[in-house]
């Protein structure tokens, strides 16, 4: 655990030698960070993901994703907007964020539709411009991909609502880059910690960050007892191998 500007940051120690975090040269040991800064708020954001239904676990009903993934979990975060509680609660650890890990940035975008809201609430805490990103250009009008006023070689930090692989999210950091927009990040609510996404991020250089987890909500889940000990470990296979899992399948060895 590395303490940074008064959080923790999450590491996990591999093999290397040399490794730049957030800033912070780190020598003899590569560290792979969790998108996490801090466990509080992860547990927490958790906890009111779950109080609303913004996220679901259904291990024994699971949902089917438009990819055609069987899942036993669903979350919609523009539930939050509903709760001015709860949408304050995040937009103010998501502009807590982008202050610790950027300082002040020009402008705030939002990935449409899901993080439109969230991110013009960071926007205005912060008081910064903010436009978002269509997933492709309108087809009439001015034909924008970029909605909202925004000039070349401006510092723009990405809020999104959710992460799975992180491809729409990318795309959306693809043309503001295009747009020759300095990209410093992206910070979402919420991702479900996919090898896939975590690869595409690295593979495209983009920093990202995260207020919770998929490994901080089953700890929360089970804490609260919304789910079992069995389910937990139900839900923590699929999220190895979800293009697979099957919800009638245990863990061998058992």
């Amino acid at each position: 655990v590395l303490s940074f500007n008064g959080m923790e940051v999450y590491c996990l120690p591999i093999f290397s030698s040399v490794e730049r975090i957030i800033g912070i040269s780190l020598t003899k040991t590569l560290y792979i960070c969790s998108m996490i800064l801090n466990k509080e708020t992860a547990q927490k954001t958790a906890e009111l993901l779950l109080q609303i239904n913004a996220i679901k676990l259904q291990p024994q009903k699971p949902f089917t994703w438009a990819s055609g993934w069987k899942s036993p979990i669903y979350c919609d975060n523009r539930i939050t907007l509903s709760y001015p509680a709860i949408r304050n609660y995040l937009r103010e650890n998501l502009a807590k964020q982008v202050e610790i890990l950027y300082g002040k940035p020009d402008a705030i975008a939002g990935v449409a539709t899901g993080a439109i809201g969230i991110g013009a609430l960071v926007a205005d805490i912060l008081g910064l411009p903010f436009c978002y990103v269509r997933p492709e250009a309108k087809k009439h009008g001015r034909q924008n991909k970029i909605e909202g006023f925004v000039e070349a070689n401006q510092n723009v930090v990405i809020i999104e609502d959710l992460i799975s692989t992180g491809n729409s999210s990318l795309l959306a950091a693809k043309a503001l880059e295009e747009a020759n927009l300095n990209v410093k990040g992206m910070l979402a609510i919420f991702t479900y910690g996919f090898d896939i996404s975590e690869e595409n991020f690295k593979k495209n250089n983009i920093e990202l960050h995260t207020l919770s987890d998929y490994d901080h909500l089953l700890q929360q889940a089970e804490k609260s007892n919304y789910i079992s000990a069995e389910e937990k470990e139900l839900l923590s296979n699929w999220r190895t191998d979800p293009a697979n899992w099957n919800p009638q399948l245990k863990k061998t060895g058992k």
